[in-house]
């Protein structure tokens, strides 16, 4: 373990906020290590350029929230304004796109895993411009949907196969890292197979105006799906919800809930009952969390974040309250489920899937024996389990 080292750099950074030897963090050299071995080929970093991310990382020289942002920016917003130049030259829309999304991509890292200071805000807001002006391009194009909620107001972005007329459409979300702006990579599968995609984000991310925990954040999910359920351009008959990570919960909880109006919920990588329990929880904040970028303290960051607390007793005392078995709704009939993970997941525990099956409706599962968080398998195609699901969900909403 690199519990002192590891303890030293977050301390010195300013990031713990419970106490100290409650959590451990990546040093910074292995930080850089680990961006180096996903660029280009995976997450967040799959769509960043290796010779400027390394320039990046050498301008880096310690964790600090807003030095990280910033210098991921630079190089952001230069793209950005290439972008704008080649615009206002008449450029062909697929090398705007192109620019664009490089500039979204960049900021978005800025921001990563999650906006919590001042810098990393800023990143978001550069990101979510950068995302829009290259929606403009894309094929289908962007809709920003925005819908009024409880005074406040809910965002998604809503893409619809060309040529397709009234297609079923899937609802989706990632985690705490994750947010709408992200899902275009599983949203491009869906539109090849003549799914409509409508990317939301987790509540307490993004733009969302609930945190996770809120009763609102059920509410505002059920009043997305009264927007797609009165649409003209998709069949609101024929609705599936795709969560992942943390945000895996809320499309198994959905699915008891909104079970007359949904034909199908992907439960991937997430949490029901095992997983918001204090056994589970120490651990994963602590020693474990292995596959998160700055390591188990910043995967505390980022849920207390979506939550609206601030140390991990926090956490420990408000998480299981959100248990389906404590809701009581986990015998109840529900839509069809699909749970996916990897056996050795260390942010979340298959155990949730193992009991989602032993309840309730009959579910079905695919779990993979070498895999780690989300599904993710050494050795296999990063697409292989979003090909997988993909299918699942066209045969659902095929009926």
């Amino acid at each position: 373990m690199r519990v002192k080292s590891a303890l030293t750099v977050a301390m010195v950074s300013g990031f713990l906020a419970f106490p100290a030897a409650a959590v451990e963090w990546r040093p910074l050299e292995e930080v850089k290590t680990e961006v180096l071995s996903r660029t280009g080929k995976r997450g967040a970093f799959a769509e960043v350029r290796r010779d400027e991310v390394e320039a990046i990382l050498q301008s880096i020289h310690s964790l600090d929230r807003d030095e990280w942002a910033r210098e991921w920016c630079k190089t952001g917003l230069k793209h950005e304004a290439e972008g704008d130049a080649r615009a206002k030259q008449g450029a062909p829309a697929h090398e705007l796109a192109e620019h664009y999304n490089l500039a979204f991509n960049y900021c978005m890292l800025g921001r990563y895993p999650t906006a919590s200071s001042p810098g990393k805000k800023e990143a978001y807001a550069h990101s979510v411009r950068q995302y829009r002006k290259a929606g403009q391009y894309f094929e289908p194009p962007l809709q920003i949907v925005e819908i009024p909620f409880e005074g406040k107001k809910l965002t998604g972005y809503l893409r619809i196969p060309k040529g397709a007329v009234k297609p079923p459409i899937v609802m989706n979300w990632g985690g705490v890292d994750g947010w709408k702006e992200d899902r275009e990579r599983p949203n491009q599968r869906m539109l090849k197979a003549g799914l409509a995609t409508f990317s939301v984000d987790l509540p307490g991310t993004g733009e969302s105006p609930v945190l996770y925990g809120d009763p609102a954040a059920e509410r505002a999910y059920s009043a997305f799906i009264d927007h797609l359920v009165q649409r003209g351009d998709i069949d609101g008959s024929r609705i599936a919800v795709w969560g992942g990570s943390f945000g895996g919960y809320w499309a198994a909880r959905l699915a008891y809930t909104e079970a007359k109006r949904l034909k199908g919920a992907v439960f991937q990588g997430g949490n029901v009952h095992f997983g918001y329990q204090e056994k589970w929880l120490v651990p994963a904040f602590t020693t474990g969390g292995a596959t998160y970028l700055f390591g188990a303290g910043s995967l505390l960051e980022a849920r207390n974040q979506a939550m609206g607390l601030k140390t991990m007793d926090e956490f420990l005392k408000a998480a299981p309250k959100l248990s389906l078995v404590a809701l009581g709704i986990i015998d109840k009939p529900s839509a069809p489920i699909l749970g996916v993970n990897g056996k050795l997941d260390d942010q979340a525990p298959v155990e949730d899937i193992y009991l989602l099956m032993e309840h309730g409706s009959p579910k079905e599962a695919r779990i993979y024996s070498k895999g780690y968080h989300m599904g993710a398998t050494p050795g296999m195609p990063e697409d292989d389990v979003a090909i997988m699901i993909t299918q699942w969900l066209k045969e659902k909403l095929s009926k």
